[in-house]
Formats: structure tokens, C-alpha cells, sequence
């Protein structure tokens, strides 16, 4: 995924949980977006993921294939009202 299209996706489920990110070698990572690495010199852009047993998995953007946020469309609902 382009790293714009990633960071556009991902800025809205800062800090929420239940999101799942799919990267182009099959691997699902699910959990909280905890951090979004964007500007720093001579680096990859990444996203960390804080998993269910508190274990936290980097992503780098270019390997990021899809981006699914799995919360009740309820709860996506209340949150644009804040």
C-alpha cells in the first residue's frame, strides 16, 4: 500500500482496538494502533500494533496490503460525534 494511502487510512484508528492489518506475504496482525513512525530521516514509515498479550508488532507501511478496522459500526457511529 502507498505509504499516503496507509497513513490516511490508519491516522482515523489511532488508539483504537480491534484493527487488523493484512501485509502483501499473508501475515494478520490484530490489535490496538499504539504508534505511527511518518517523518523520521532515513527510516520506513511503520505502524506498531499492541496485540492482545501486549506483545507489539512494527509494520512497515510498503508491506501493508490491507486495513480492516473490525469494531461495530455502532461504536464507529459515537465516535464521530466526539
Amino acid at each position: 500500500m502507498e505509504v499516503t494511502k496507509a497513513l490516511a487510512a490508519l491516522q482515523p484508528l489511532y488508539g483504537k482496538d480491534n484493527i487488523e492489518i493484512v501485509t502483501l506475504d499473508g501475515q494478520r496482525v490484530r490489535g490496538t494502533v499504539r504508534s505511527m513512525k511518518t517523518t523520521q530521516a532515513l527510516t520506513t514509515p511503520s505502524v506498531k500494533i499492541e496485540r492482545a498479550g501486549g506483545e507489539i508488532v512494527k509494520i512497515p507501511f510498503p508491506i501493508i496490503a490491507e486495513i480492516k478496522d473490525h469494531n461495530p459500526v455502532e461504536e464507529k457511529a459515537k465516535g464521530r460525534r466526539r
